[in-house]
């Protein structure tokens, strides 16, 4: 009899043990942050879009935006379903996961052009694309060459001769989705870092803003931009969460924060003077910003 009352309550324990592990593993779940509060889980797996996947943390909130900004566009992005791993260009898959919490789903064509500066362009252009502000769709070639979308569709094509490059007439396009990916592809192909910093205007890192640019210009060089923000309802410190796209060309990725995963995805805007990202170390003086926002 003794023996039958131990063995049962090892199962009533073991059972316990199980529950706690599945209640562990729940959508919404405890975790300590580092300074020792308890808060609900940061991740919701079945969000679909990006304020949906990656809640505040406790005592944050999500800075007020309107609802058709360029803002509200970054932080709607649309996900993967939840552990889905990036892809390259070619289909291949890029296995570290320590890089990413999160894939945007967003296709980046077959060829090898969108990468980190790439995406950045994407974004913006792909946002105004969708407001149809053609007007305002324009980016630079390395070389300094402007490259107007409108000017694009109403019949142009760039000739090119050593560094100089200039439009003369070409095929009529439409303004459909096809050809102005055909005009991504186009800039993807010429236009890189070094170009891009050189749209762009610096922002002291205090003024972050949803849409602003992490960029290192150059050869090599990198960019990443912030898609979403948040602040502490009491203290008014402030969180963010960056993307990036990445060589070779690769799907856009939500990144984590590999130095404070309590937190991750979501960064702490302080006083650092060094902002770590998993694949790329920037300075708190690379903050930039589209000269029209």
């Amino acid at each position: 009899m003794i023996r039958i009352i131990v063995y049962t309550v090892c199962i009533i324990i073991c059972l316990g043990a199980c529950r706690n592990d599945v209640q562990s593993l729940s959508d919404r779940q405890e975790v300590e942050l580092s300074n020792g509060a308890n808060i609900k889980s940061i991740l919701d797996p079945t969000g679909k879009i990006l304020s949906e996947r990656f809640s505040p943390p406790e005592g944050y909130k999500r800075t007020c935006l309107e609802k058709e900004s360029y803002s509200h566009y970054l932080r709607s992005l649309p996900l993967k379903p939840y552990n889905e791993s990036v892809q390259y260009y070619d289909g291949n898959i890029k296995h570290n996961k320590q890089v990413y919490t999160a894939v945007v789903d967003l296709s980046i064509g077959d060829k090898d052009l969108h990468q980190c500066a790439d995406a950045v362009i994407r974004l913006r252009a792909e946002y105004l694309w969708r407001s149809k502000d053609y007007d305002k769709i324009h980016f630079n070639f390395t070389n300094g060459f402007r490259v107007d979308y409108t000017q694009w569709v109403s019949g142009k094509k760039m000739v090119f001769n050593g560094n100089k490059t200039y439009w003369t007439e070409g095929p009529e396009r439409s303004f459909n989705y096809e050809d102005f990916w055909e005009y991504m592809e186009l800039i993807f192909m010429y236009a890189g870092t070094a170009s891009l910093s050189q749209e762009l205007k610096r922002i002291p890192i205090g003024n972050m803003q949803i849409g602003d640019i992490i960029i290192k210009g150059g050869h090599p060089g990198h960019a990443v931009v912030v898609v979403d923000m948040a602040m502490h309802k009491m203290t008014n410190e402030r969180l963010y969460i960056l993307a990036q796209s990445y060589m070779p060309a690769q799907e856009l990725q939500i990144l984590r924060n590999s130095n404070n995963e309590n937190i991750s995805p979501w960064y702490s805007l302080g006083n650092d003077k060094v902002i770590m990202t998993p694949e790329w170390t920037f300075t708190s003086d690379q903050l930039m910003r589209f000269r029209e926002l």
